[in-house]
């Protein structure tokens, strides 16, 4: 088959259409996709070809006029694939039974919930309230979040996805702030003849560190990963053909790496729980002038003491002279590739339930979507949530086993 360079980013969701089009859904799934009313989300969980596979399918899409707009999708488009334009969001709320979008639903949006919806989109457990669990509780939402569907094979598709696009973006903008412009070194993070390249130091050792290595060895850098998973840091050596200087994240090495880092990349996290702090703000302060961190965690509270998240409108500020770049979702910046991403995943799902009859059914048998589910029945199903907010929890097993 001859391949279209300028047409490969429809090749995924042509493979994904012929697949998924075989699919015999039980019920018909009245599916909303509301705007985003955070100025920095510009993603989408669904493209116009995800659209499509469902309303072929027999389920109704309801989106909002302009949701697509900033990842550069038109209303048209999505009207042609099947999908019902809606005028207002309290349209959109009232007729969908699954609200699917990518940012969890802000204040404004908390009283837009009906009793009963299914609620799929990010949790972002950094910036997480007790309020919002209290409200999905009374309403009897069932709520899944992207950052906690793991499949069978221990694999966090969403969360991959997104991780490797923020691998390979972190390093792209540090060393865009590396330059004098922006109040950076004024180097460039791959050395020429005769001059040393840039030192990154990326703390963590999962995918979007290993993206980030990919990314700096490819700009020429010199690149030290630092974890305390020692099985991690083996076979991110052995994935790079060992290009990269591995050590564990311990105070002393963590204290000289970072004397002589022009880029530090956190990357540093723990699934479902808050991240955790390596870098204390006495380690900044001996950090170069001028240097660059870029803490792609800050979503999950950000694994460098002296990080705050920050919006893209104003992204970065400066803390000991080092230049820190804290945008919870850097991936938004590249809405229209993040957006392919996250349909690829997300169609298959709603098909899954579609085709076991609901929710309810779909939690039965589905290993990824059980496992995303953290509240559900009017209960927390999650105990990492429980404990950051002090409130009893259920196993959803046991919720689903019960009956209740």
């Amino acid at each position: 088959m001859d391949i279209n360079p300028l047409e490969t980013e429809q090749i995924g969701i042509k493979t994904l259409e012929k697949r998924l089009m075989k699919s015999n859904s039980e019920i018909s799934l009245k599916i909303g996709l509301p705007k985003e009313v955070n100025n920095d989300e510009r993603r989408l969980s669904l493209t116009p070809g995800g659209v499509s596979v469902l309303t072929a399918n027999g389920h109704e899409v309801f989106i909002e006029k302009g949701a697509g707009e900033e990842a550069n999708f038109e209303d048209s488009e999505f009207a042609d694939a099947g999908a019902e334009i809606t005028f207002s969001v309290d349209e959109l709320y009232k007729k969908s039974e699954m609200i699917v979008k990518v940012a969890p639903p802000s204040e404004e949006e908390y009283e837009l919930l009906e009793p009963d919806q299914t609620l799929i989109s990010a949790l972002h457990l950094g910036n997480a309230t007790e309020e919002f669990m209290d409200i999905l509780i009374k309403k009897n939402i069932t709520a899944i979040g992207y950052e906690f569907i793991q499949g069978e094979d221990k694999e966090f598709p969403i969360v991959r996805m997104m991780h490797e696009i923020t691998g390979s973006m972190a390093v792209q903008i540090a060393a865009h702030y590396l330059e004098k412009n922006d109040g950076g070194q004024g180097i460039m993070l791959g050395g020429i003849s005769g001059i040393p390249p840039a030192t990154v130091v990326i703390l963590g050792a999962g995918i979007t560190a290993e993206y980030a290595a990919r990314t700096a060895l490819g700009y020429g850098s010199q690149v030290f990963v630092m974890d305390n998973d020692l099985t991690r840091l083996r076979h991110l050596e052995n994935a790079l053909d060992r290009r990269i200087i591995t050590a564990t994240a311990n105070y002393q090495y963590l204290s000289s790496a970072l004397q002589y880092a022009d880029v530090v990349i956190g990357a540093a996290m723990s699934e479902g729980e808050r991240a955790p702090v390596l870098v204390t703000e006495t380690m900044v302060a001996n950090m170069k002038p001028g240097s660059v961190i870029v803490d792609t965690v800050i979503d999950q509270g950000g694994c460098i003491a002296t990080s705050r998240a920050t919006v893209h409108s104003d992204p970065i500020y400066k803390k000991h002279d080092v230049i820190h770049y804290c945008v919870p979702n850097i991936p938004s910046n590249v809405a229209r590739t993040a957006t392919y991403a996250l349909n690829n995943v997300i169609a298959p799902y709603l098909l899954s339930i579609g085709d076991a009859g609901g929710i309810k059914q779909c939690l039965w048998s589905n290993t990824a979507l059980r496992n995303g589910t953290y509240v559900y029945k009017k209960h927390l199903t999650k105990k990492s949530l429980a404990e950051i907010f002090d409130m009893p929890y259920r196993e959803i097993e046991m919720l689903i086993a019960s009956q209740i």
